[in-house]
């Protein structure tokens, strides 16, 4: 059975753009919160990602873009994670993913594995060598691959479920 999925481009001048952004960013403020319950949570699953991949990815790069820069910031102002020394760190990668997901959909205009893969190897590559160049550490760099493949996994299988079949307008 072929399922389709809507994807959309919502506009700055839309209130559903806002509106789908702040509850993307109440997903990325909840998920991190409770994936720090577990040692090294926020390491090993990357939770600040996932809803502004679903969110860039659905909706658009304007609903990306504000939940990209949005979500850190605000976890970083409540609950000090992001520690503010890793805040332009996780807002490079956060932007690069929702920029990335966003072209993805919309070029492709349609939700894959393959798709989702491209585009969580695309941020993690770029975020990967935006993080060395600013801090200088390849191995620090490439911690989210080390530790975060559980993390990558869930945004793979995880982002791609939400879109496909669990988010239907």
């Amino acid at each position: 059975m072929q399922t389709s999925t809507k994807l959309y481009s919502l506009e700055y001048s839309d209130l559903k753009t806002y509106t789908t952004a702040i509850l993307f960013v109440i997903g990325n403020i909840v998920l991190p919160q409770l994936c720090h319950l577990i040692p090294q949570g926020g390491l090993t699953w990357l939770p600040i990602y996932f809803f502004t991949l679903i969110g860039a990815y659905k909706y658009g790069w304007r609903v990306g873009l504000l939940t990209a820069t949005l979500s850190p910031i605000v976890n970083s102002l409540l609950f000090g994670m992001p520690a503010t020394d890793m805040l332009p760190i996780i807002l490079f990668k956060s932007i690069i993913l929702a920029l990335t997901a966003s072209y993805c959909a919309h070029r492709y205009k349609r939700v894959s594995l393959l798709l989702f893969c491209g585009v969580i190897c695309t941020y993690q590559a770029i975020g990967a060598l935006g993080e060395w160049a600013i801090t200088g550490s390849l191995s620090r760099a490439l911690q989210d691959i080390k530790i975060g493949t559980p993390g990558l996994l869930l945004q793979l299988f995880g982002g791609w479920a939400f879109v496909k079949y669990i988010i239907k307008k």
